[in-house]
């Protein structure tokens, strides 16, 4: 055990060393938090409205007024037909134009939105947000109440993808590339022949990542909670049980990669490719995987950040108990448990 707990206190000091590693591990985080809270958002925020109508009057002065009220929408200028409202979106001075009818007035409807769609995603939320404002047929006002993100803040969305993607890419693409680089040195040899167990020296090194994982775990909580003003409606305790069953789950996926790869350049490029794009795309962080096709569902039922992103915002976001994130967690304890399988199995078979 003594010689187990020195080959730990080996590789952290090797990571702690080397400062173009620390500033990966500490700094890519902190940046991302930053920059999915605050820059990259898909916030309504802004958007450049030009009022069309022929006549304004009270019922239309009303509407008009409820719609510049709204912290979404800017209104740039008046005026009196759809012709102009869609030059002025053509050119790029305008986002959406509001049609007022003739008898608006009279009728209290008649209302059409006139939107820039080169950003389908956007567009449908600056509808949906202008109707939400404007919605007022005969006399009724529509009220919509938007359950666990009333204020529609996309951190609550990016944050939990951010975390899947981050644990997984440091854990499993740092472990990888340190195992390789062993390789390479030509010390991997010369540690497998000492007396600890070859199981041992892997895990050795398996094990300041853990940590290190588990660290960047709780700034990221911090930063969300304190930074981007994320809730934690859920159980802490269980919101870091998925996240440790999850971080050991990257470690397994890292030493799968590193027991294939036989140059740190390989071991990069096949934790980027294996990694970085599918979680990216298909694990529901950007896109939602019900809106995909068929066959990139089937093809994300593979991809291990689904499952946790999924466990997390429901637990984070949503406020529910572990029973109702038991199937995302036995789906990532049952990966994790294949993923070692087939690495141990591996470095074996090498040994050997």
């Amino acid at each position: 055990m003594k010689q187990f707990i020195s080959f730990v206190i080996k590789e952290a000091k090797h990571i702690l060393r080397d400062k173009r590693t620390m500033l990966i591990l500490f700094g890519m985080p902190v940046v991302m938090m930053l920059l999915f809270g605050f820059a990259i958002s898909t916030d309504v925020r802004n958007v450049r409205t030009v009022v069309v109508t022929s006549q304004m009057d009270p019922q239309t002065q009303q509407a008009v007024q409820r719609l510049s009220a709204s912290e979404y929408f800017t209104l740039t200028q008046t005026v009196p037909t759809p012709q102009q409202a869609e030059r002025l979106i053509r050119s790029q001075k305008a986002d959406m134009a509001v049609v007022f009818a003739p008898h608006f007035g009279s009728r209290k409807s008649g209302i059409q939105l006139i939107v820039d769609g080169s950003d389908p995603n956007m567009a449908q939320q600056w509808t949906n947000y202008a109707l939400g404002g404007l919605t007022q047929m005969n006399g009724t006002l529509v009220n919509t109440k938007m359950l666990y993100n009333p204020q529609m803040k996309s951190a609550y969305n990016f944050v939990p993808a951010i975390m899947g993607m981050l644990l997984m890419l440091i854990c499993a693409m740092m472990t990888s590339i340190s195992i390789v680089r062993e390789k390479e040195r030509g010390t991997m040899e010369v540690l497998l022949v000492s007396p600890v167990r070859p199981l041992m020296v892997i895990l050795a090194k398996a094990v300041p990542y853990l940590v290190l994982a588990f660290t960047i775990l709780v700034v990221i909580l911090l930063m969300a909670r304190y930074v981007l003003g994320v809730p934690l409606a859920g159980s802490l305790f269980w919101i870091i049980v998925v996240s440790l069953i999850y971080i050991l789950l990257a470690l397994s996926l890292g030493l799968l990669i590193s027991s294939i790869a036989q140059t740190q350049l390989v071991a990069l490029l096949l934790s980027a490719m294996v990694l970085l794009m599918p979680v990216v795309m298909l694990s529901g962080m950007m896109f939602p995987v019900e809106s995909m096709p068929q066959v990139l569902q089937w093809i994300s039922a593979v991809v291990p950040p689904r499952y946790y992103i999924q466990a997390m915002r429901k637990l984070m976001i949503m406020g529910v108990g572990i029973e109702e994130v038991l199937t995302e967690v036995l789906v990532l304890v049952g990966m994790t448990a294949l993923f070692l399988a087939i690495a141990l199995r591996k470095f074996n078979v090498r040994l050997e």
